[in-house]
Order: structure tokens, then C-alpha cells, then sequence
């Protein structure tokens, strides 16, 4: 596996990272616990060192999986974990996800405690912001993992869905290692400011649902449906009226998939590689198979020719429907 450095302190991690959340929440159904187990493990052994999870998927349970599969190599990967999310509220989103913000100093450092025991081990290598809190200032939430850091609790630090304004503050008072936010080929609008910034301040990107939530993987057609559990039948963009449009997407990505002799995840995978050196996607998956074609992305390479015309295809194609149902699209770009 190849590697990436993430942020101007030089945080090495694979090109490819795993993103934890589908192993406890979201995408049911769940694998039984040994199976998550050995699914982390297997992407260890196939050259994986970057790995997230939070403390809100669950809640907890995340964090405790992520810990207990990675504890026999701990010093050899790098995990990254967030807070931000008031745990002890009863206020859940329509999809039954937490979405009480608290990003409060005290909250703060009841969370990095709670992650490193979950985690089990004494150090967080990179600590997310999950969504920005506006009744905290972010130049206090910045101090408070500076602190962190200074007490090696922490070792960098992040943001999520955040704005390019509280970005800079953030960064002008703790650099920032990466920030995290959604970026595929169906989810551009990171390449309309923040890129450039991130670029200018030297922070890296970690892209999540970097395979548009397996559409473009080709795994479902127009007459695709999701059961009520699935996180994607309250997203807009998947609802049969829209999701009969954005088929056309993933099916673009299959022929050029046809085109390379490869599979579609890893053209879009690779695509993304191919945007800046500092990104790093962080494809989700409960499944080896998938685990193993998503890591094959990093051996992927386009010409500045196909590049230039996947450009020009995707910037033609109009994606329907928001990514987010409305109350949670509300929290990001703060």
C-alpha cells in the first residue's frame, strides 16, 4: 500500500483508509462482532494504517470494535476519532442520529478520556471536530485540543463539514492536521473554495463516503429501494424520483471502469487520488471482497487525457437531490 502524508507535521498514513461507522450503525445489516473483528484486521494485513471511527456511531460501540481489532498493532496505524455531540440528550434526527451539537471544553475532555479507554490506548493520533458547535467559539474548542496535545492525549487534530471561515480561525490558532469532509465524483463542492485553502495552509483532506454510499460502485439500478433501516431512504438523492436520474453517474463510472479493466469503486477511488497528493478517501465497507477492491484504487492511474475528460463528463452531468435530509445538512458548513 502505498502512502500519503496528511497536514505540515507529516502524519504518514496509507492511501486508502477504512471508515469504521457501517460496522455499527447506519448501513444494517451488522456482521456478528468476530466477523468486524477479523474484517479490520484483514484490512490491516492488506496494508491499511488509517482508521475512523467516533464516538457518536453507536454511541460507543464503534470506538470499543475499532479498539478491540486494532489493539495487537496499535503502534503501527493511526486512528482517528471525534467528539462534538452531547451523548447524554434524548434529541435524535428522523434518523434517529444524535444531533444535540456540544463542543464545550469540559465535553471535550469527557470525550478524548472516554475515546482513549474505548480505544484502548493513550493516545488519539487525530481528533475531529465532528460538526462545528456555534455556541462555542471555535478558537476555544482549537485551545482546548491544543491543551490536549500539549498533554500528548492527542497528537493532531481536525475538523469536519466545517466552513472555510472557521477553518482558517481554527487553524490560526492550533494547525489543523486534515479535515473531513464528503467529496466523491456525485459530491464536488469541496473543489469550489476549500481545496484551495486547504492547499494554501497546508492541511490534508480525508474524503468520507468517497463512493457516494456504494452508488457508485454500479451496485443498484433505477429500481433500487431501501428498507426503512438504511440511512440512504432518507437521503434525497437516493429517492426513486431522483436515484432514476443518478443512475446515469454510476453508470458512466462503469464504462470507464470497462474501459481500464478495472471495477468501478476503484475508478472513483483513484479519481479522487488523482485530485491533490494530500487527500486521503476513507471508503467504508463490512465485506472483504470490498475491502480488497476498494485498496486496489491506489495502484489506479489516469492520464492527464482521461482526466480531463472525466472533467468535462462530470461537469455536464447534474446531480438530483440534496445529500443530506435537511435537519442534518444543517449542521455542516458552519
Amino acid at each position: 500500500m502505498r502512502t500519503r502524508t496528511l497536514g505540515a507535521n507529516g502524519l504518514e498514513v496509507s492511501a486508502i483508509g477504512l471508515g469504521c461507522m457501517g460496522f455499527t450503525m447506519s448501513w444494517p445489516p451488522f456482521l456478528p462482532h468476530d466477523e468486524s473483528i477479523s474484517t479490520i484486521r484483514k484490512a490491516h494485513d492488506e496494508g491499511v494504517t488509517f482508521f475512523d471511527t467516533a464516538e457518536v456511531y453507536g454511541p460507543f460501540t464503534n470506538e470499543e470494535l475499532v479498539g478491540e481489532a486494532l489493539e495487537p498493532f496499535r503502534d503501527e496505524v493511526v486512528v482517528a476519532t471525534k467528539f462534538g455531540f452531547d451523548l447524554h440528550s434524548n434529541e435524535l434526527d428522523p434518523s434517529g442520529r444524535v444531533q444535540t451539537l456540544d463542543s464545550r471544553p469540559e465535553t471535550i475532555r469527557a470525550a478524548v478520556e472516554g475515546s482513549l479507554k474505548r480505544l484502548r490506548t493513550d493516545h488519539i493520533d487525530l481528533l475531529y471536530q465532528h460538526r462545528v458547535d456555534p455556541n462555542v467559539p471555535i478558537e476555544e474548542v482549537a485551545g482546548t485540543v491544543q491543551d490536549l496535545i500539549r498533554e500528548g492525549k492527542v497528537l493532531g487534530w481536525g475538523l469536519s463539514e466545517a466552513s472555510v471561515c472557521t477553518i482558517k480561525r481554527a487553524h490560526a490558532v492550533c494547525p489543523l492536521t486534515a479535515v473531513q469532509s464528503e467529496y466523491s465524483m456525485w459530491w464536488r463542492k469541496p473543489e469550489e473554495q476549500l481545496l484551495d485553502v486547504l492547499e494554501a495552509l497546508g492541511i490534508g483532506f480525508v474524503p468520507f463516503s468517497p463512493l457516494g454510499k456504494a452508488m457508485l460502485t454500479g451496485r443498484f439500478d433505477r429500481g433500487a429501494r431501501f428498507a426503512d433501516d438504511d440511512y440512504r431512504s432518507k437521503i434525497p438523492r437516493f429517492s426513486p424520483e431522483n436515484l432514476d436520474h443518478n443512475v446515469a453517474l454510476a453508470e458512466y463510472v462503469r464504462s470507464l471502469a470497462e474501459a481500464k479493466g478495472t471495477t468501478p469503486a476503484r475508478i472513483a477511488l483513484a479519481w479522487l487520488l488523482a485530485q491533490k497528493p494530500w487527500i486521503v478517501p476513507i471508503p467504508g465497507t463490512k465485506h472483504v471482497d470490498h475491502l480488497e477492491d476498494n485498496i486496489g484504487a491506489a495502484d489506479v492511474e489516469f492520464t492527464a487525457a482521461e482526466l480531463a475528460d472525466i472533467r468535462t463528463h462530470l461537469e455536464a452531468f447534474e446531480v438530483r437531490g440534496a445529500r443530506y435530509p435537511a435537519l442534518q445538512e444543517s449542521l455542516t458548513n458552519r
